[in-house]
């Protein structure tokens, strides 16, 4: 039709970058498995390092491609051994011999005096594939095939000799005419007197164009100036250099006595030589004095060897990228062309994903850099996981109870004016306001008219949040002492820190929480850097002191319902003495009885409610927070540790609504 123009499209593997149509990394796996690694004791920065080593789920880990780069390495050495080259000159060598004594034995107008020296050299051979080899290079040859097949270890000599240094020149050099290889003699030339001027710093960007121009072929890397074109030639000439160090004594003087056969030329030789030589004064970093030990039966030829070593040298170079083991070492190292090039494309994905990964939890406000300049959660990054945890004890609640979901905003209280969307279980009052204007802005958006009638979806309604009518001052008192380390509540103690402070400053914000540590000593503590806290090695469970910044807590906020919750696995072992100095005593003594005792009677006397919850099965420390709980009329909590945030945060929302209930499945109320 007129004016009517066809395009015309290819599909191919999209090569710029990250897909874009891949799916977005799963921050939250990744912030959920780092934040039990912070609680356990590890620093941001370590916990990072060892999701990315892990990996996550249907993804790869640091460890896997480490691990598979090992193996890359190991199959490499058992597949192969060196020497190739000499088994094939060895073997052409064996086929001219041959050639040339069928033809003595056929050439009857021979004279009889000739053939038998001709006979008696080839008998008389060395038995050292070079010396027969050197021995026969003036040798007048009389079969054709013969003469063809000795000129065949010349070239192989050569191509090999070039291979080592030029990746592909072995089969780019095959049938190659004299032409061809004056061709390949006057670039060895031109090479050298570039390197050699470059030593000297008096080469040019016109030299380096110039000499592209005339033999770029020859180089498939597609080097784009000078020093491009050094550290490609020095990777593989160490290499070579690597592969003969790797050869026993006797293989290495074969080749060395063979090289003067290479192309019959000595020249070329010579030019290599001065060739490795250049290069190993201008990139002395590569290893030239390295070797390694084959132990397979596949034959290496010079060119094939030296590939495999240079394979090894990569993977060596990605193992120690993979590693992240160096100062400023990221994810965005790993040279990933490398990595699918020994490994496949799949190992290069999963690389490329880690590095994002890595980069989106330091660009998305999960982790930050502290005064101090170490990586730290971030605000962001606590309420997040608050929220989670404080999800997953909400459910525990729930299943338990066998009943619905609560969310407890501040019910039966005043309007804070704020308002949130509908969800099972809510019984706050309706915003009629703004549930009508959803009700229409949803109609409208799904095509509709809401000028000709609305119908409600639940998707629209949103109720109002209320403040509870009496405040409370709670203060969350958890033992840190080693024992809740070494029997494996530290995470858990953390976990239920967490909860209930995301409970209390995102749905009851007219209450205060304090954080309350107790080891040998008690300490106040913010959310972040309880989160952060390693275990404690040292001895004591210093009630006693926690007890006291709990009073000094809830006398500090008069007007509000005091509420003790103390988390434990241990009976009192310390208490503060008159110059402040904490006295450890196991077993405990008395003295730390009593003035544990008094403060808790300090508490009662405030009108606190109070709540015990012991961790651990030792009948002592049960018939003693048993009385403790009695004295100011409290109550005993026996929950598992896995079970310690549903117990503390049902206990938090027992003590602001009465008649909530307290059975918990299995979560012992005593």
């Amino acid at each position: 039709m007129p004016g009517h123009h066809q395009s015309s499209f290819s599909y191919g593997r999209y090569a710029g970058g990250p897909d874009p149509l891949a799916p977005p990394v799963d921050l939250a796996e990744a912030l959920d498995a780092i934040a039990d690694d912070v609680m356990s004791g590890y620093s941001p920065e370590q916990a990072m390092r060892e999701f990315l080593r892990r990996g996550g789920r249907n993804r790869q880990g640091l460890d896997d491609l480490a691990g598979r780069v090992q193996q890359r390495r190991r199959d490499l050495l058992k597949q192969h051994r060196l020497g190739g080259t000499l088994d094939q000159v060895k073997e052409l060598l064996d086929k001219a011999v041959l050639e040339e004594r069928k033809q003595l034995v056929r050439d009857a107008m021979m004279d009889n005096t000739d053939r038998a020296f001709r006979e008696m050299r080839m008998e008389n051979l060395p038995s050292s594939t070079a010396a027969a080899v050197n021995e026969l290079a003036d040798y007048d040859w009389q079969s054709q095939e013969a003469r063809q097949t000795y000129e065949q270890i010349k070239d192989l000599l050569g191509r090999e000799m070039l291979d080592q240094r030029f990746a592909g020149m072995k089969q780019a050099l095959e049938n190659a005419t004299d032409e061809d290889r004056e061709a390949v003699a006057q670039m060895l030339r031109d090479l050298n007197d570039l390197l050699e001027k470059h030593a000297r710093g008096e080469d040019t960007p016109e030299d380096f164009e110039n000499f592209m121009a005339q033999h770029g072929d020859a180089f498939p890397e597609n080097p784009q100036n000078v020093d491009e074109l050094i550290d490609a030639l020095a990777q593989r000439s160490a290499a070579a250099q690597r592969m003969l160090r790797s050869m026993s004594a006797e293989q290495r003087q074969e080749l060395m006595s063979l090289s003067a056969q290479a192309f019959g030329s000595p020249e070329l030789m010579a030019q290599l030589d001065r060739l490795d030589s250049a290069l190993q004064g201008l990139r002395p970093g590569e290893d030239w004095n390295g070797s390694e030990r084959f132990e397979g039966q596949e034959g290496l030829g010079l060119g094939d060897g030296t590939g495999v070593l240079q394979d090894l040298a990569e993977l060596d170079s990605l193992a120690e990228q993979l590693s992240q083991s160096y100062a400023g070492s990221t994810l965005s190292d790993v040279d990933v062309e490398s990595l699918a090039r020994q490994l496949g494309d799949e190992a290069a994905i999963s690389a490329r994903t880690l590095a994002e990964l890595e980069r989106a939890m330091r660009d998305s406000g999960y982790l930050r850099r502290g005064a101090d300049g170490d990586l730290q959660l971030s605000p962001k990054a606590m309420r997040r996981l608050g929220k989670s945890l404080l999800q997953d004890a909400a459910g525990r609640l729930s299943g338990r109870q066998g009943g619905r979901d609560t969310h407890l905003a501040g019910a039966a209280g005043e309007a804070t004016g704020s308002t949130r969307a509908w969800q099972f279980g809510d019984i706050e009052p309706w915003d009629v306001g703004r549930t009508m204007t959803n009700a229409i802005g949803r109609v409208a958006a799904e095509g509709g008219n809401p000028a000709g009638g609305i119908r409600l979806d639940v998707r629209d309604v949103e109720v109002r949040e209320t403040e509870a009518r009496t405040q409370a001052a709670v203060a969350l008192l958890v033992d840190t002492s080693f024992s809740m380390a070494a029997e494996g509540r530290w995470v858990p103690m953390k976990r239920t820190a967490l909860a209930l402070h995301h409970l209390v400053s995102t749905r009851f914000r007219g209450d205060r929480l304090q954080l309350i540590t107790f080891g040998r000593y008690a300490q106040r503590r913010e959310i972040g850097e309880l989160t952060a806290l390693s275990a404690m090695r040292e001895q004591g469970t210093n009630l006693h002191h926690g007890l006291t910044l709990a009073t000094r807590f809830f006398r500090q906020h008069p007007t509000m319902q005091p509420v003790l919750l103390v988390v434990t696995d241990g009976e009192p072992t310390a208490h503060l003495v008159g110059n402040g100095q904490a006295w450890f005593s196991w077993p405990p003594e008395p003295e730390t009885v009593r003035a544990t005792v008094a403060e808790l009677d300090r508490v009662g006397r405030l009108g606190a409610e109070v709540t015990f919850f012991r961790l651990g099965d030792d009948p002592g420390l049960e018939r003693f927070l048993q009385s403790m709980a009695h004295r100011v009329d409290g109550r005993l909590v026996s929950p598992d540790p896995a079970d310690l945030g549903a117990a503390v945060v049902g206990e938090f929302l027992r003590h602001r609504y009465p008649g909530t209930g307290s059975t918990f499945g299995d979560v012992e109320w005593e």
